[in-house]
């Protein structure tokens, strides 16, 4: 399957269907940006790792994806983890191997990200 068709067929699924239901769960890790356009808050579900006052995930489609596209307009977040929200700045980090981050991050979501993913994008949030 081409790239292009793959990556619209997954971001569909992923706003129409897993997005919706998945930030229904209190302890469903959130990223929330800034939107770029309309300034109001986006949520997205993700996965990730706390590594002491940092936060890492690996995003599937790099700067394609919405919330990267926020992170570079205004990289100040907020991130939910365990049912907390903290609040941090984003960094993104195209020279860290993607591949290898994944690794060391949640399976469940790092397999996601590696069967679905076309341009991996390391990405790490230092909380406040």
């Amino acid at each position: 399957m081409p790239t292009d068709r793959r990556n619209r067929i997954t971001l569909t699924l992923q706003r129409r269907v897993g997005n919706p239901i998945t930030k229904l769960s209190p302890f469903q890790t959130l990223l929330e940006t800034t939107g770029r356009k309309s300034g109001q808050p986006r949520r997205t579900a993700l996965g990730g790792r706390r590594v002491g006052n940092e936060f890492w995930l690996v995003s599937e489609f790099g700067t394609g994806s919405q919330y990267i596209k926020n992170i570079q307009a205004d990289p100040t977040v907020r991130v939910r983890l365990r049912g907390k929200w903290h609040t941090g700045t984003a960094h993104l980090l195209p020279d860290d191997d993607a591949a290898a981050r994944l690794k060391a991050l949640p399976t469940v979501n790092s397999f996601g990200v590696k069967t679905f993913g076309t341009n991996l994008l390391t990405v790490r949030i230092d909380l406040d």
